[in-house]
């Protein structure tokens, strides 16, 4: 048997540049390129293994270990799946700041891996530099926080550990209905620790991504449960995009007149301007789906987890029956649901072969409910200083709304700025978000009009995933605009990307909404009967102790203009439309912070979210919002 001596981070950096993914008969590299911030547990091991040979991957140097994986996950996603970037940090605190995004990836079924180096597997330092020492057991390391977030997880102790370890891993990585995170612990010593590796380890891997066909007894299933309904509501998720499924999806939903709703992870995969297309669906979906989704028989799930965002708790269609075609049979199996396990355009497909002259009974339904969001978002979009927004929240907020106008020293509405937004940038740019009251606007306000074009992360709505998913998107896309829409709240948490993009060239667009707060679970808050406390940026009293002093004001702008970053501070719509038209002139990222007024988000459109309200309160208000929690929860499927 022919074997080459390496390292183990030498043979690991060999093996990940032979893997390479086949699908619909196309091949391409799988591991693009790998994320480093290197320190002593890892700097000497795989650093000077990807020194000597990357093994035909590009290299990155992050700024943050959370922000590179979350650059690797936003790669990974705009990639479909079918290509990803591996991340590796040192011991202790590097490799906890990557547990976040282990969990980010998880959540959403999106592949990443994760090197993090681990402690000595000799014990013989211990406790090294960063280490935690257990004293009722010396195996256990920060890595094993891993565990919990990932799809799979292994530590080589050995160096002859490495090759069922790696296998094990692709084989996560590229199951379409299982992956996720997959974390590969790597005590120091052993990167260095050499062995003589069979030169087939080492050989080209093509890992065929192959469609699950349905059984044909559940397509069966499904075409007598359509054939009972009259009106169906095709809910499509992540699962459609990944399978590159949208025409498939498209036809079906015209042969039968089956209108449909996106969820977060599936938006943009059809155009939102397509007559069947009513929008985003639920907690933060709007009028036109939630009020389709409400009157109708059968909802069709397609390639989506049934988040509690996007059934409303489990209470917008507790009345109807539910089919589900999904690749994942956990995810297909939720709500009771009759199930076509299968790679979703294949079960469209063999659904709609089936169902023969089958048609839906919608008369101007769908159309009425479209034009009556359309009116809304004219509204939206027009909203400004002084109108009656959120009245169920403003009556408790008018006095504090003139101090913001005048110490952020502007008039803007989110919903306005939104507006300018969809209006200017180009058609094919991408837009990236995660956390706060955007997600809920963009999922109701966007208007998608190129497929691919509307990148969230909602699994896990990871603040900070913003900007660092951007960067990870404009690496998959070079060629497109990327807009990364980012709360303060979140720009604070994690930014740092930033600077990466400027350092690898890659120009990202961070489009800042400051309202001086974290201004969605303010809403949330008040919305339930308490009074804001503690989500307002604001000076401590020092009279009182408490966090209601002046409002906090932050020049955003000044200091990324220090990192090098182009930017713009805008507080009236026509320096935005500047703003706006000068950054797509820029070579190099930009940032555009705006001040807008707090409370100018969207709010609700007949959904309902289960959320914990105290039960016992001396506050006639939050006893109230309890009642209301309870005469909701009722409604709702108890699973």
């Amino acid at each position: 048997m022919s074997t080459t001596r390496l390292t183990t981070a030498q043979a690991l950096v060999k093996f990940l540049g032979a893997q390479y993914v086949e699908f619909d008969g196309n091949q391409e590299r799988f591991v693009k390129g790998i994320f480093t911030i290197f320190g002593h547990g890892n700097v000497l091991g795989l650093g000077q293994a990807l020194e000597e040979d990357t093994g035909g991957m590009e290299v990155f140097q992050g700024r943050n270990e959370q922000g590179m994986a979350n650059a690797a996950i936003a790669f990974a996603k705009q990639k479909h799946r079918k290509q990803i970037m591996a991340c590796t940090s040192s011991v202790g605190p590097g490799s906890a700041n990557m547990i976040t995004s282990a969990a980010t990836a998880t959540a959403n079924n999106i592949p990443v891996l994760l090197l993090p180096g681990d402690v000595f597997a000799t014990r013989q330092p211990d406790p090294v530099l960063q280490q935690i020492e257990h004293t009722h057991n010396l195996s256990i390391s920060t890595n094993d926080s891993f565990r919990a977030v990932s799809k799979y997880w292994d530590r080589i102790s050995r160096p002859e550990q490495l090759m069922s370890a790696m296998l094990n891993a692709m084989r996560v990585l590229t199951n379409v209905a299982e992956t996720g995170a997959v974390t590969i612990a790597l005590p120091q010593d052993v990167q260095a620790e050499a062995w003589d590796f069979p030169q087939s380890f080492f050989e080209k891997r093509i890992h065929r991504i192959e469609r699950r066909l349905p059984s044909p007894e559940s397509v069966q299933d499904a075409v007598k449960l359509i054939q009972l309904k009259k009106k169906p509501l095709l809910i499509f998720g992540g699962g459609v995009r990944y399978s590159e499924a949208a025409d498939e999806l498209v036809k079906f939903a015209e042969t039968f007149h089956i209108p449909f709703g996106e969820t977060q992870a599936g938006k943009s995969g059809v155009e939102s301007t397509h007559p069947m297309n009513l929008g985003g669906i639920g907690v933060t979906g709007n009028s036109a789906a939630n009020t389709i989704a409400k009157e109708a028989d059968l909802i069709i799930g397609v390639g989506t987890r049934f988040t509690d965002f996007t059934t409303a708790s489990k209470q917008m269609f507790g009345h109807a029956d539910i089919l589900t075609i999904n690749v994942s049979e956990f995810h297909a199996s939720k709500l009771d649901a009759v199930k076509v396990v299968a790679d979703v355009k294949v079960g469209l497909e063999a659904i709609g072969s089936a169902l023969g002259d089958y048609r839906s009974a919608y008369e101007n339904e769908i159309e009425d409910a479209k034009q009556g969001w359309q009116d809304e978002m004219k509204r939206l979009y027009g909203i400004t200083y002084g109108d009656d927004f959120t009245p169920e929240i403003t009556d408790h907020f008018e006095d504090k709304l003139l101090e913001y106008k005048e110490v952020l020293g502007t008039e803007l509405t989110q919903t306005g700025v939104l507006g300018v937004f969809n209006e200017m940038v180009d058609d094919n740019a991408i837009v990236v978000g995660a956390a706060g009251s955007l997600p809920g606007d963009l999922q109701r306000m966007w208007l998608s009009k190129k497929r691919n074009t509307y990148h969230m992360e909602y699994g896990y709505s990871c603040m900070g995933y913003e900007i660092a998913g951007a960067l990870g998107a404009k690496i998959a896309e070079p060629d497109r605009e990327v807009y990364a829409m980012t709360g303060d709240g979140s720009y604070l948490m994690l930014h740092t990307e930033l600077v990466t993009s400027l350092q690898e060239g890659k120009k990202i667009n961070v489009v800042l909404f400051d309202n001086s707060g974290f201004g969605c679970i303010n809403n949330l808050q008040m919305a339930n009967g308490m009074g804001s406390f503690g989500t307002e940026f604001r000076r401590k009293n020092p009279e009182t102790g408490k966090m209601n002093g002046p409002v906090m004001t932050i020049d955003f702008a000044r200091v990324a203009e220090g990192y090098g970053v182009k930017t713009y501070s805008v507080r009236t719509m026509e320096e935005l439309r500047v703003a706006v038209i000068d950054s797509k002139k820029q070579s190099v990222s930009t940032l555009i912070d705006i001040k807008v007024l707090p409370k100018t988000m969207t709010h609700g459109y007949d959904s309902w979210w289960h959320v914990g309200v105290a039960e016992v309160s001396e506050k006639e208000s939050i006893q109230t919002a309890f009642e209301s929690k309870e005469t909701n929860l009722e409604k709702a499927r108890a699973y």
